[in-house]
């Protein structure tokens, strides 16, 4: 790789590398998104796609219990633990340490994974922040039927994690927004579809935003 220009990456075809991979090297290294993280001490470039999202709807603030579900590599977790919020992250990976965050290694849908979140989260989150995500096969309809599963998991497990009048971000593909938007309206005060600036322009990813959940009653479907 070499400089070039006022300070753009040029990332020279190595052998054995696919071109399309060195065309997304080279993107990805000139992104603004991923210089300024490297710059500001972010694990990623997600961490912009929460501050955007926070900005507008002010989920974080001191002293909220939040989880991080999904929460490799950790820029989720950094942006909550700057926030001063009690943060607790779980995820299949194992995450290096961040801050004063909690971080746990798991399934997140796993009955003893979810024992272990709320006992460190000490209840039930005020703020359940999902960026769970299924590998891209690239083809849509079946990124979006893997989505949606992971999708209906995380609303089926809200009256388990989230408590009431709490708020919810959960990562979606484009094709399988409508159907939650309509679905989260029935158990939040407000639910939005947001597209950070962060995102890539040829990503499918959108995030449902719920603020003002209202769980319902134990014997009543929460689909109804």
């Amino acid at each position: 790789m070499r400089r070039q220009g006022a300070g753009k990456a040029r990332v020279r075809t190595a052998k054995g590398r696919r071109i399309a991979s060195t065309r997304w090297l080279s993107r990805h290294l000139n992104d603004p998104f991923v210089q300024r993280a490297h710059k500001e001490g972010y694990r990623s470039r997600a961490a912009y796609k929460l501050l955007e999202i926070d900005h507008k709807h002010g989920l974080l603030k001191p002293g909220r219990r939040v989880l991080d579900m999904g929460s490799a590599p950790g820029g989720w977790l950094q942006v909550v633990a700057r926030s001063g919020a009690k943060v607790v992250g779980v995820d299949l990976a194992e995450v290096d340490p961040v801050g004063n965050a909690q971080v746990l290694q798991g399934d997140i849908f796993d009955d003893a994974t979810i024992d272990r979140m709320l006992a460190a989260l000490g209840g039930k989150a005020d703020v359940l922040l999902s960026d769970v995500a299924a590998p891209s096969t690239g083809r849509r309809s079946v990124d979006r039927l893997r989505a949606e599963a992971i999708g209906e998991t995380v609303l089926a497990l809200l009256p388990q994690l989230l408590a009431p009048g709490g708020s919810m971000v959960i990562k979606l593909v484009r094709g399988a927004d409508t159907a939650f938007a309509a679905q989260a309206r029935r158990q939040f005060g407000q639910a939005r579809l947001f597209r950070p600036e962060a995102t890539h322009r040829d990503s499918s990813e959108i995030y449902l935003i719920g603020t003002g959940y209202d769980p319902p009653a134990p014997d009543q479907d929460p689909d109804a």
